[in-house]
């Protein structure tokens, strides 16, 4: 064991901290995934699109747009976000949450993800204390609140981030550290996709509409394969309780019909982000009230 590694064992504080740190970073980092990774996908399919019914190549290509070009702007002026303006949370106060140049209004949302982001990062290694299974649940932690915020954006879980955090998954299974075996995390991600696309189909053969997404399957079999098939009616119960709760009221205030749809993802994020550090402990207490 390393001296660095010794001394995050030794002091868990030291971990919070370092995980608080990086929370805020990483936190910037999301807020960009959150905005480009939607509109680089409509680029993709746009692309897809034209080259199918612009078969002769008169299609024009599209600026070059990823996570990286082009740098982050004001979206009023244009002018170049400048590295002494993108230290998290602090520059927006620091700059009153305007642009400095051209001093238009700039969305409290970024320094909230950011703080959210380094929050619920430091509850992990807390609850947690340093080692692998704190590392990749910060890590999924992340992802989560990405996205969690893409979804409400969106009403889209991207497949360029629950397919690999569904592998991640199924891989982490394999180490010591992990809460199930390969075999329970297998079973675990196929109950977890299983059971909602079952009721996506009841519904729809019922209705003939569709109540959710499959990005909604693939998050459920994510925290399947991390934490086993017995924690699901844990994470479906608590996600469908907060969803009904939540839409209800957010329907009753924006005045809007009951057919208005509404992102699950959210819900099932963060009833799995409960149950990766609690599930077991609120099991055994809703037993222990049954009197089982």
């Amino acid at each position: 064991m390393s001296s660095v590694t010794e001394a995050l064992v030794a002091f868990p504080v030291l971990f919070i901290v370092i995980a608080v740190i990086l929370g805020l970073i990483i936190g910037s980092f999301l807020n960009v995934v959150i905005y480009r990774l939607p509109k680089m996908m409509e680029n993709e399919w746009r692309q897809e699109y034209q080259a199918y019914f612009s078969p002769d190549g008169t299609a024009q290509a599209p600026a070059k747009f990823n996570l990286a070009t082009p740098r982050s702007a004001c979206p009023s002026c244009n002018a170049m976000v400048q590295a002494r303006d993108n230290i998290p949370v602090l520059s927006w106060l620091l700059l009153k949450g305007k642009c400095r140049n051209c001093r238009t209004s700039i969305s409290a949302r970024y320094p909230l993800v950011e703080l959210l982001t380094a929050v619920m990062s430091a509850v992990v290694a807390w609850q947690l204390g340093f080692g692998i299974a704190a590392i990749v649940f910060i890590v999924i932690t992340w992802a989560l609140i990405t996205l969690t915020f893409i979804d409400i954006d969106k009403m889209l879980l991207p497949d360029q981030i629950t397919l690999p955090l569904l592998w991640f998954a199924l891989l982490f299974s394999l180490s010591d550290s992990a809460f199930v075996n390969p075999a329970q995390a297998m079973v675990g991600a196929a109950a977890g996709y299983l059971s909602l696309w079952s009721v996506y189909w009841l519904f729809k053969l019922l209705t003939g509409k569709e109540g959710m997404g499959y990005g909604d399957f693939k998050l459920l079999a994510i925290f399947g394969a991390l934490l086993g098939w017995q924690q699901l009616p844990l994470i479906i119960l608590l996600s469908s309780l907060v969803g009904a709760v939540v839409g209800i009221t957010l329907l009753s205030v924006q005045d809007k019909d009951r057919s208005t749809p509404i992102p699950f993802g959210p819900y099932i994020a963060a009833a799995g982000w409960i149950a990766m550090l609690w599930g077991e402990q609120l099991t055994n207490a809703y037993l222990r009230y049954l009197n089982l």
